[in-house]
């Protein structure tokens, strides 16, 4: 990933929540949106037919933002909310040794 950058955070109940933001002007915006479609497809590939509330039993489940800032900014948040199983696999399939994306 060139554009994202990850944040994972635990919550009380267990769920886990898997963050993928970026902020960029406009000419990058189909770029980001590309890693965006990118990780998407990994989640319904890997855990197809899983996704839905995780407090439900699901795996996974997500929220995609897009907000349309002053001077031509773009900010897009991709927020997953997700099992153990799948915030491993995630960091599995993503992980890039900065910590960031």
């Amino acid at each position: 990933m060139r554009h994202l950058i990850f944040d994972l955070s635990d919550g009380s109940d267990g769920i886990l929540t898997l963050e993928a933001m970026a902020s960029t002007r406009e000419a990058a915006h189909a770029a980001v949106m590309a890693e965006v479609a990118q990780l998407l497809a990994w989640a319904h590939a890997a855990f197809g037919g899983r996704q839905g509330p995780v407090e439900d039993g699901h795996a996974w489940d997500h929220e995609l933002l897009v907000q349309h800032e002053a001077g031509g900014w773009v900010t897009v948040t991709l927020t997953f909310s997700a099992s153990a199983e799948f915030a491993e696999a995630f960091q599995a399939a993503f992980a890039d040794g900065d910590g960031g994306g």
